[in-house]
């Protein structure tokens, strides 16, 4: 099986980010705020403002740390909970006045917790189609994620990646036209996720529905997700192509290398485009000299090392990009917490 990283993902910096037309709009929210009580008395914001968009057909990324609001704010969105004040839609049915024909129409992922504990796989998707006028088959499904011969298990007898690939095609049982997928890999090994990431792009590419993922996984979000929203404190923080992201907030990328001999500071940070260069001790255990040089444009700063290297003996050479995780850290101070 082939990952196919989604090609919004390599957008350039400066391509338009139009606001679609309203017949283009899955999911809409404007000024959503949520208030909960605190033991004191004293009232805080989980969701405080938070207002975007998603458009059909897109596989749009909620990127936060634990606690951020992220789940409180799908969940008003899915008609699961009320907001204190503003307003959330789905397919042009609001979330509070219209939360029944909007839960035919959406897909959500249960946990593993919340099966029947002693019902098959069957079983489970047969009594979930029945909630609903339009349902798909429980062979298709299991089938769909590689689970058929599992069909007559029960869920706390499957592996993690196993009831993680249920938890997700369960949600299509209604054949939605959005899906909500909340941390769906968290916990799982790095070949597991990858399955599950597979299943979810082929979710959007192939049946064409509309994609909401909530992570706190770079990688996942950088992958997967055409736009990405970043929340924090209830409030989104920026939101945008992952490749535009980089561009606006990132940290300027760079190079770093190992000579054979010693090369003078000053030397390294008079070649064009390098804005700072250091020492980084020695890399390799049969010595050698590191180097990182800090560039806006590290692709240009490789040239003009390479142009110049002057007898150098390169022993490595790395160029370093900027990441999510640094467009994490200038919006927010901090790093992502699980």
């Amino acid at each position: 099986m082939t990952y196919n990283v989604n090609t919004a993902a390599t957008q350039t910096a400066s391509a338009p980010d139009r606001r679609p037309a309203p017949d283009q709009v899955a999911v809409e929210v404007r000024e959503l705020v949520k208030t909960y009580r605190g033991a004191d008395g004293a009232g805080f914001n989980a969701v405080d403002g938070a207002s975007f968009e998603v458009r059909r057909g897109e596989l749009f990324g909620f990127l936060g740390p634990n606690g951020a609001g992220k789940t409180t704010t799908l969940e008003i969105v899915e008609g699961i909970r009320e907001p204190s004040s503003g307003h959330a839609s789905v397919l042009g049915l609001d979330s509070v006045a219209e939360r029944e024909e909007l839960k035919r129409r959406i897909g959500v992922q249960l946990q593993a917790g919340a099966y029947f504990n002693f019902l098959t796989l069957e079983e489970i998707l047969e009594l979930f189609g029945s909630f609903y006028p339009r349902r798909r088959a429980p062979h298709e499904l299991l089938a769909r994620v590689g689970l058929l011969d599992k069909r007559g298990a029960q869920v706390r007898h499957l592996s993690g990646g196993q009831a993680r690939r249920f938890s997700v095609v369960a949600a299509l049982v209604n054949d939605p036209e959005v899906v909500f997928l909340d941390e769906p890999t968290t916990g799982l090994d790095p070949a597991a996720r990858r399955t599950v990431w597979e299943l979810i792009g082929e979710i959007n590419r192939e049946e064409g529905k509309t994609v909401v993922l909530t992570t706190h996984y770079m990688e996942e979000a950088e992958l997967l997700a055409e736009r990405i929203a970043i929340i924090d404190q209830g409030q989104i923080q920026a939101l945008d192509t992952p490749a535009r992201l980089i561009a606006r907030y990132g940290r300027a990328g760079g190079v770093r290398f190992a000579a054979e001999r010693p090369i003078d500071i000053s030397v390294l940070e008079a070649l064009p485009g390098v804005e700072r260069a250091m020492e980084t001790g020695s890399p390799e255990a049969g010595g050698g000299y590191g180097y990182e040089l800090r560039a806006a444009d590290p692709d240009a700063a490789l040239f003009e090392l390479i142009s110049w290297r002057d007898g150098l003996g390169l022993r490595s050479l790395e160029v370093l990009r900027g990441t999510l995780e640094d467009v994490f850290l200038e919006l927010t101070g901090r790093e992502l917490r699980d």
